[in-house]
């Protein structure tokens, strides 16, 4: 890149506040206390994140006279679910490529229970009133190679001769440039009701209060430090006291699991994101976007953009730092490298956006497994429940993630928990170093993929038939 180019991307940048846009807020709620006495309860719900707070709603929904405790170890939506895009998908199964890849048998049932799962979270909204900039505006998949234009043409095609295409429109380079003005665009699959847009951190705060408004007890700044049987149920052990539950939910995602034998089925990886200041009308009308959809690209390191309610862009994705050993720290929030780098990718797509400075660069970790999807279980002769693994595309999922954690813990046979997806564990991560190794060649394959029309290599052909192919 040119040097000039450089400084005027990094200028751009000069003022960005190394904090979430979405946390950055003054209306955030003050947190509840924490937990300093002994406690017991029903449920306990351990986790303030969408998962936890999802599976807290949904058990006083099921049983409004049941006792539900959620702990959460420093603020309600402080880590990935108010650090996110806000794409809220239908699918549960990291998008329908890696859903039809990995459950060819399930993926009508899959696809029918993600739709319902994103209209019943769009009732949720309705219902309790969740001011989140809720917009079910859907997402166009954009294709920025000729190669990528071709396959976008061809998977639509392919979905077409299943029967899974419903609401999905492929549009020629014209077309997708009539519904976003990038010099960049070749192609787009329009998923017109599969995806919503939301604030993150506004929709975990709302969970918040509509978890409060049923009857939940909720401790913030209460890490839970242990998990034990006791007695027929079990116990929790937090800094300034503790909580005796019948049943127990795990909602802890890329955080240390309760029960140790899950920990191996997840690694974090960092993503990254730029908030640029609220846009002009001119900006605004020279990039068109009046439909406001989400979008992402479609190469193997993608970016994910969109645009918040008062008119911002929102542009992230593309590099997935994994840190060796498997760390989840707060100095891996911040990435000064790929914010630069980001910043040029953002003004290569939009080069009349010119001048345009960044307010917010920030990062977080995700809980990645190695299928991309979540994945689910039980410990302690079903007395715990857990799922984890969401790989990025929690806003909707971890409802349904919800959902069959409760179905677990009740023991039931329900039409979640007979699915493969559900049944079945991802394959494990290796230990160091064999798992930084597995994935940096990963992450320079799919690099070098993306530099060569898509053709994978060795490595990464190897990794698609055993089931580990980092394709997102």
């Amino acid at each position: 890149m040119a040097p000039s180019a450089m400084n005027s991307w990094t200028k751009a940048l000069s003022e960005a506040q190394p904090v979430p846009y979405w946390l950055d807020d003054p209306g955030r709620p003050r947190p509840e206390p924490a937990l300093t006495t002994a406690e017991t309860c029903d449920l306990l719900v351990v986790g303030g994140g969408y998962s936890g707070l999802w599976t807290a709603l949904l058990a006083k929904e099921r049983d409004p006279r049941r006792d539900v405790v959620l702990l959460e170890g420093r603020e309600v939506g402080w880590a990935a679910s108010g650090r996110n895009g806000g794409f809220c998908a239908a699918s549960l199964t990291h998008g329908l490529p890696n859903g039809l890849t990995r459950w060819p048998d399930e993926i009508h049932k899959l696809q029918e229970l993600g739709a319902r799962n994103l209209d019943e979270i769009e009732k949720a909204v309705a219902r309790y009133s969740l001011d989140c900039d809720f917009e079910r505006t859907g997402e166009i998949d954009v294709a920025t190679e000729t190669y990528q234009a071709w396959e976008l043409r061809d998977w639509y095609e392919d979905m077409e001769r299943r029967g899974l295409a419903d609401g999905m429109e492929f549009l020629d380079a014209e077309a997708v440039r009539a519904q976003v003005a990038s010099p960049t665009f070749e192609a787009g699959l329009y998923d017109r009701r599969g995806v919503a847009l939301v604030n993150p951190a506004k929709l975990a705060w709302g969970l918040k209060r509509a978890c409060l408004r049923l009857g939940v007890r909720l401790y913030e700044h209460t890490p839970a430090l242990t998990l034990k049987p006791y007695g027929a149920g079990m116990a929790v052990r937090t800094p300034y006291g503790q909580v005796r539950a019948r049943k127990v939910a795990l909602g802890t995602n890329i955080f240390p699991s309760l029960v140790r034998r899950v920990r191996a089925y997840t690694v974090p990886v960092y993503d990254y994101a730029l908030m640029t200041e609220p846009l002009t009308a001119d900006q605004l009308a020279s990039i068109g976007w009046q439909n406001r959809q989400g979008l992402g690209d479609s190469a193997n390191q993608f970016h994910y953009f969109r645009l918040s309610a008062d008119n911002r862009i929102l542009w992230g994705g593309y590099d997935a730092i994994y840190p060796y050993g498997g760390r989840v720290r707060a100095e891996y929030d911040d990435r000064p490298e790929t914010y630069a780098k980001l910043a040029g990718h953002f003004f290569t797509c939009f080069p009349q956006l010119e001048g345009v400075r960044f307010t917010h660069a920030w990062g977080g970790a995700i809980d990645t497994c190695s299928r991309f999807s979540a994945f689910f279980g039980t410990a302690h002769q079903g007395k715990v429940a857990y799922a984890a693994g969401f790989t990025g595309l929690g806003v909707g999922a971890t409802r349904f993630g919800a959902d069959v954690m409760l179905d677990l813990l009740a023991g039931e046979r329900t039409e979640r928990t007979q699915l493969a997806m559900v049944r079945k564990k991802p394959l494990p991560f290796p230990p160091e170093p064999f798992a930084w190794t597995g994935i940096a060649l990963t992450k320079w394959s799919l690099a070098r993929a993306d530099a060569h029309a898509g053709r994978r290599n060795l490595w990464l052909r190897t990794m698609d038939r055993l089931g580990l192919g980092f394709d997102s």
